[in-house]
């Protein structure tokens, strides 16, 4: 990288084709996070450069969205997927809340699907995490 980069200032990472902002170095990589927040990745400080306004602006509006995206989610109850056992157990015991009028427990049936869900049928391509050892 051309010069000295302050903390907080956004570059562009080409390895990863994604802006990032600037943390500082750690050994010899720099250290950059996502705009928006999110894990931050290691960089090749010799290759990272200072991101274009188009740049830092694509970047704002792609975290914007996926912020957005993320609060709509959590605002729909989860679907259970056809034919597991554990999610039909969770949607059920939402159903009966419900019927009961029992919002709290509806919410902790619909955080304990939503966990399954990440758990055990995560999106094709994600990665899997497991809270269990």
């Amino acid at each position: 990288m051309a010069g000295h980069m302050e903390c907080g200032g956004f570059v562009f990472d080409p390895a990863v084709r994604r802006v990032g902002e600037y943390r500082g170095e750690a050994g010899p990589y720099a250290m950059l996070r996502p705009v928006g927040g999110g894990r931050e990745w290691q960089a090749d400080p010799a290759r990272v450069r200072p991101a274009t306004a188009a740049e830092r602006l694509s970047a704002g509006v792609r975290a914007a969205n996926e912020r957005a995206e993320a609060e709509y989610e959590l605002s729909r109850p989860p679907v259970p997927v056809p034919g597991c056992a554990a999610c039909g157990e969770l949607a059920a015991r939402r159903a009966e809340a419900r019927g009961r009028f029992d919002w709290s427990a509806e919410t902790d049936a619909n955080v304990l699907l939503r966990r399954h869900r990440s758990e055990r049928h995560p999106p094709e391509g994600s990665p899997v995490i497991s809270r269990s050892p």
